[in-house]
């Protein structure tokens, strides 16, 4: 795999891609692969258009960032705004969330896991495929290294209450207070309904 070079001044567009395509999808993934230099993990659940990521990679170089995404338009979007910023600490993967928790990210590998504002699905009648529920919970403990932090982020009261409730019950997790150098980085989505004037939920926990 080519690697990013760290070369802001670079012309962005000659810069090879960020999008990580693992060899195989049924293997752990090997970090050592994905970045050019060994240092902690942490991911973003569902990446979105990549404007927290993209922002938060850039801030703490001093971290390796993978963003897991599964729109194709979304993922290509995060690619360019690396690119132009020459982040050498970004790297994406297109998969779905939770076969990418349950067995691709190797087990204690991630300092951190980022989900925020995941699909609400508002109708009761689909309230199942919310992501974050007591299995997937379990696959987010597997993958956390000691002392690793869990940060969620919803604009949904009904979804967050929910979170809240599975979280209260999740072996290995306590509640935390999210950093609040880690809550003024944003998404554009969430700057967007801020301003309209919906809050938004923080919660966080870390292992135990």
């Amino acid at each position: 795999m080519n690697l990013i070079s760290h070369d802001a001044s670079a012309d962005w567009k000659t810069l090879p891609s960020i999008v990580f395509t693992p060899e195989s999808y049924v293997e752990r993934l090997s970090f050592a692969e994905m970045f050019p230099v060994e240092r902690p993990v942490e991911v973003e659940i569902g990446s979105g258009d990549g404007s927290f990521l993209a922002e938060y990679a850039r801030l703490h170089p001093e971290t390796n960032f993978l963003g897991v995404e599964r729109l194709l338009g979304r993922l290509r979007k995060l690619d360019k705004k690396a690119r132009r910023l020459g982040l050498d600490n970004l790297r994406i993967i297109r998969i779905e969330a939770a076969y990418f928790t349950e067995y691709l990210l190797p087990p204690g590998s991630a300092r951190a896991l980022h989900i925020y504002f995941p699909d609400p699905w508002p109708k009761a009648k689909h309230a199942k495929n919310r992501l974050i529920q007591t299995a997937y919970l379990a696959s987010v403990r597997k993958a956390l290294a000691e002392n690793g932090a869990l940060y969620l982020r919803t604009d949904d009261a009904p979804y967050f209450e929910q979170m809240r409730e599975v979280l209260a019950e999740a072996p290995g997790l306590e509640p935390i207070d999210t950093p609040s150098e880690l809550a003024v980085v944003t998404t554009d989505f969430e700057r967007h309904f801020n301003a309209q004037g919906t809050l938004t939920n923080y919660a966080a926990y870390r292992t135990i």
